[in-house]
């Protein structure tokens, strides 16, 4: 076992956790489950939610920070950070028509959202959250039998909390103006903030303007705060391969717990999870396609003439392989520079300034799943996002995309910020984390594809480019670099 990858000793866990969740309803065994295994996954959650928010917020600091000479925040970083940002405003947009047009969460049985749907409102109301589509299932008479069956509150409790979650609607709908959500964004205590992961994007604001900033003091100040904040942030990211390292023994209990509870001792509802979650892989799967080989080649021939659709693919074919294989654009890093500028003819100048940039803040794939993902497990609970809920999704995925590290898994880490931000439970990603890992690969791909096309269009701009097309993509290409 110690000689396994670490992706395959999570896979293990998860089909252990599965099994054992199966075997649970079978034998009636859920409330053991519940009560000695389902708390070590709750401690997964709350180590990535520790983990989640500095590692944001440092990883932003320093990939704005590093960009360098502030010039290079002119023309061609403006344009590099540009096209970045309308991609992954695209992925992101794709993935929500996507995931509303098929609505896979809605293809499971309707009893069994119903039983999600008054979970959620009882998470909701201990965690002190409005109900998002403003509608209690709890105030409704018929409902109460069955919520006390899958909590231990009373029914003089539930209503109590069905009437004081009605009351924190009104309030909201009160304090709320139609710039209310740019008001947001800016923090009044940024410490406060900090605090609070349903804040993320005043933290995301804050990370952003700070690295600006470092860029226009001079260097004798700014490298200090630069070399902590990089020092500060690689903690973070070891602290995520410490967690991870463990990954697999609590991946088994969180699945194990989060089956179990949605489920019982009904093992019927168990098969009907995974009938939404095979629709969901579809979803996230069509749009990852749909990003690789019709969104890219569409912008990329909109800008860059030279470049034919198949002689990108072939250019990019070692590159795309290896990221599929690492689920890590930053280990891909290397070979995407290699393939852009021996394959597509690249100036080094360009690539050395445009990949690294787009190896931290441009996750398209990341992004488009977060959103997919999000609204997905929202259809499975019954709780229908509004359009101004799903800009926020929109927001707050293409700004966190920006603090994703770009090693496996990360994103992960991210849609917990993400399902955060709309006051929806992070311990849903749980529901998804059985088909997380395949979905990974393909959304490195993405990422890497998404990389070179940004490069080729901003080196064709720059009269920087020099295409030639190859008959072998790995003719110029060192397989062992």
């Amino acid at each position: 076992m110690k000689k396994l990858a670490l992706h395959w000793k999570i896979i293990i866990g998860m089909v252990l956790g599965i099994i054992w969740a199966l075997l649970s309803s079978t034998m009636g065994w859920s409330a053991f489950t519940i009560n000695w295994i389902d708390p070590f996954g709750t401690i997964f959650i709350n180590l990535l939610k520790l983990i989640a928010v500095p590692l944001v917020l440092f990883s932003i600091i320093s990939g704005v920070a590093n960009i360098g000479d502030p010039s290079s925040l002119g023309r061609m970083g403006g344009k590099t950070l540009g096209i970045y940002l309308l991609t992954t405003l695209l992925a992101v947009t794709l993935g929500l028509v996507l995931v509303n047009i098929i609505k896979p969460g809605k293809l499971i049985d309707e009893e069994s959202r119903i039983d999600n749907r008054i979970s959620y409102e009882i998470w909701a109301d201990s965690q002190g959250y409005e109900i998002k589509d403003g509608i209690n299932y709890l105030q409704k008479e018929d409902f109460f039998e069955r919520a006390q069956e899958i909590s231990e509150l009373t029914k003089s409790e539930l209503q109590e909390a069905a009437v004081s979650d009605k009351l924190e609607i009104v309030k909201k709908k009160k304090e709320t103006t139609p710039l209310q959500p740019l008001v947001d964004i800016v923090p009044s205590n940024f410490f406060y903030s900090l605090s609070n992961n349903g804040l993320m994007l005043q933290i995301i604001f804050f990370a952003v303007f700070f690295g600006v900033c470092l860029l226009f003091i001079p260097n004798d100040k700014s490298d200090p705060v630069l070399n902590l904040v990089d020092g500060i942030n690689e903690v973070f990211l070891k602290m995520v391969d410490v967690v991870m390292q463990a990954a697999p023994f609590f991946v088994f209990a969180l699945l194990a717990g989060v089956v179990s509870k949605m489920a019982g001792d009904d093992i019927g509802k168990v098969v009907e999870i995974f009938k939404g979650l095979s629709w969901y892989s579809l979803t996230v799967l069509a749009g990852l396609l749909l990003m690789i080989f019709v969104v890219y080649p569409m912008i990329l021939k909109l800008f860059v003439k030279k470049i034919p659709y198949v002689g990108f693919f072939k250019s990019m074919s070692p590159a795309q392989t290896l990221a599929f294989s690492t689920s890590s654009s930053a280990a891909t890093l290397p070979v995407t520079m290699e393939c852009v500028e021996q394959n597509l003819g690249v100036n080094k100048k360009i690539s050395s300034f445009v990949l690294p940039i787009g190896a931290t803040v441009n996750m398209d794939g990341t992004s488009l799943y977060q959103a997919i993902a999000v609204v997905f497990l929202a259809q499975i609970h019954m709780i229908d996002l509004t359009i101004a809920q799903q800009i926020t999704v929109v927001l707050t995925a293409t700004l966190a995309s920006i603090g994703s590290a770009a090693v496996p898994s990360a994103g992960l880490v991210m849609l917990i910020i993400v399902l955060d931000s709309v006051g929806l439970n992070p311990a849903w990603i749980a529901i998804i984390f059985p088909v997380d890992r395949i979905l990974d690969m393909f959304r490195t791909v993405v990422n890497v594809t998404g990389d070179a096309t940004v490069c080729s269009i901003i080196a064709d701009g720059e009269n920087m480019l020099d295409y030639k097309e190859l008959k072998d993509p790995t003719e110029t290409f060192d397989l062992d670099s």
